[in-house]
């Protein structure tokens, strides 16, 4: 069996064949830190970890970078409504996306640059760019890419060029001078008391686009394997990266472009406008990091996917359910090679995920099946469920006597009352799993 993975590029699904045989080059677009992660970067980080780890499974040596954008236009702004220093700001948001993605189980990069740390290659991308005539400067603006002497541009997005319009009102003080809309910017005029750097057409900073095509070249080398990023990244961002790449450095960028679907809340597009903007430690206030985990699994990758409350106590009970599952059975010391092709033939169908979980819950209730445990084990360093791991965590007053009176509910029979009780305790963000003659929150065990 091969791996299949839908190309953004070419708008289809096609076997993943890497540069250099048993190994990949993975380059993931990481987060703006000019504020704290949200549900967005929540479904990127899991689904791109979840791809990470199945290549591992599947037997490469992966090299994943993930950059971190610690300069760029809105982070100078915020920075300056809270009146502190940019470096300040992206350290502080930094530690918030390091501590939230950790509750997400997200392993870490093999290199996480920062862009501040490779402003150098950017300007010697931009050199190579306007030596080969692809530049030209707005005074007291920056230097800007000329889209139309880039023949190719508009490939992966498949935007209709002829009919592009700006879908942002440009201030007075931003983009005035271009030759066209589509034309942006690669190094950016400083003004006073912004970063800056020494560069050939003035003190200044890169824009944001160049950042991600120097720090792959620098890195990676190209062509890199594979790309990957959110669906809104597609355009302008990554259309602009492929841009700049190939018209800098001649040659191929990226052979497989990956995006994940974007995310609504309560069926309507996350926004802060709209009110329903949730950062992942609100969630996380009610939920724990690994029900999170399990309800993005439980989706395809590519498709939009809805967050609810409602949604996430659904996940939050299929997975307490698995766990109880899992915990209870024994250890024979096979690994089950029917179960294991069958996980590999959904995830090899473009990182089918939720069709791969399915197999999971076959195979934890199939009475027949031998070598469940090793079986789990093996999956389970994909998924990241920690499904044979028992939680220890201290209880609280409140959760201790939520869970007394579960007891004495249970012991009376009150079914109702302890299935209420139940699910206070999962809004309070524990894990919940019933046996025969008692339970446990959290791997506290209550005797009935």
């Amino acid at each position: 069996m091969v791996l299949k993975l839908y190309n953004t590029l070419t708008k289809k699904k096609e076997i993943f064949k890497p540069v250099k045989k048993g190994e990949v080059k993975m380059y993931l677009c990481g987060p703006t830190v000019n504020g704290v992660p949200h549900l967005g970067h929540a479904r990127n980080q899991i689904s791109f970890d979840v791809l990470r780890k199945y290549l591992e499974f599947s037997g490469y040596k992966v090299t994943f970078v993930s950059n971190i954008t610690d300069i760029e236009d809105k982070i100078i702004e915020k920075a300056n409504e809270e009146g502190i220093s940019v470096k300040e700001l992206s350290e502080k948001n930094l530690k918030e996306h390091m501590e939230d993605y950790a509750q997400l189980r997200i392993k870490k990069p093999d290199i996480q640059p920062r862009a501040t740390k490779y402003v150098k290659d950017m300007i010697d991308l931009i050199k190579r760019l306007e030596e080969k005539g692809y530049t030209y400067i707005v005074k007291n603006d920056g230097v800007y890419y000329d889209v139309s002497k880039f023949k190719n541009y508009g490939k992966l997005s498949g935007i209709d060029l002829s009919e592009l319009k700006s879908k942002r009102k440009l201030r007075s003080d931003k983009g005035v001078g271009k030759r066209d809309e589509k034309d942006f910017v690669l190094w950016k005029f400083s003004k006073k008391g912004e970063p800056s750097w020494d560069a050939p057409w003035g003190k200044g900073r890169p824009g944001w686009h160049i950042e991600c095509s120097a720090m792959n070249y620098a890195i990676l080398g190209l062509p890199i394997d594979i790309h990957a990023g959110g669906q809104d990244l597609i355009f302008p961002h990554h259309e602009d990266e492929i841009a700049q790449a190939e018209a800098g450095y001649g040659k191929k960028f990226v052979n497989y472009w990956v995006h994940n679907g974007m995310v609504n809340v309560n069926k309507e597009k996350m926004s802060k406008s709209l009110g329903n903007f949730k950062t992942i430690k609100e969630i996380l206030k009610k939920f724990s990091g690994l029900m999170i985990r399990y309800f993005v699994i439980n989706n395809h990758y590519r498709k939009p996917i809805d967050f609810s409350e409602d949604k996430l106590i659904e996940a939050q009970t299929s997975l307490e359910r698995l766990k109880n599952l899992c915990l209870n059975l024994k250890d024979d010391g096979k690994e089950n090679k029917e179960y294991i092709i069958k996980f590999e033939k959904e995830m090899n169908n473009d990182l089918n995920t939720a069709g791969a979980l399915n197999v999971l819950w076959k195979l934890v209730r199939d009475d027949k099946a031998q070598g469940k445990i090793k079986t789990i084990e093996k999956i389970d360093e994909i998924f990241g469920l920690e499904l044979l791991k028992k939680e220890k965590i201290k209880l609280s007053q409140i959760d201790l006597k939520l869970s007394g009176s579960r007891c004495i509910a249970k012991r009376e029979k009150n079914y109702e009352e302890a299935d209420r009780l139940r699910k206070e305790l999962q809004k309070r963000g524990h894990l919940v799993i019933d046996e025969k003659d008692k339970f446990f929150v959290n791997g506290v065990e209550f005797k009935i």
